[in-house]
């Protein structure tokens, strides 16, 4: 359950992600052809997040194939599954954030090139959500 936890929540979150960012990028395409490329940042971060579930898919893949059928407890199942939804759960809430930061930002670029700066850091700071799920299921899966 650990596993794909960390695969469809973080999957979910990238796909939202992506999805709203495109739509602001469809509406920024229509005002200013020539921003496109600059404003694909919001996507491209929000396919990371899947990335990341896939990273911990195969940490708890590996470390359940590592241990004997006998060996198995309940803490250790318990253990891995809130690895991976601390993975998934987290990416989906950056995903949710970068796709609503992402759909305003770039809508706000195609008016003003001032915004582009200030853009990106939101999308970080999103972004990093999902990055300390990730850091916090590796550690969880040790």
């Amino acid at each position: 359950m650990g596993v794909a936890s960390a695969l469809v929540f973080a999957n979910l979150g990238a796909s939202y992600g992506t999805a709203k960012a495109g739509v602001g990028i469809s509406s920024l395409g229509v005002i200013d052809g020539s921003k496109v490329f600059k404003a694909l940042i919001p996507i491209i971060m929000a396919g990371i997040l899947g990335i990341y579930g896939i990273i911990v898919a195969v940490l708890l893949n590996s470390a359940v194939a590592n241990v004997a059928e006998k060996d198995i407890t309940a803490r250790l199942g318990y253990k891995l599954l809130g690895a991976g939804l601390c993975c998934g759960l987290s990416s989906l809430a950056a995903g949710l954030a970068i796709g609503v930061a992402g759909d305003a930002g770039v809508r706000a670029y195609a008016q003003t090139d001032g915004i582009f700066v200030g853009m990106i850091l939101i999308l970080i700071f999103a972004e990093a959500i999902g990055l300390y799920g990730l850091i916090v299921a590796i550690i969880m899966s040790q």
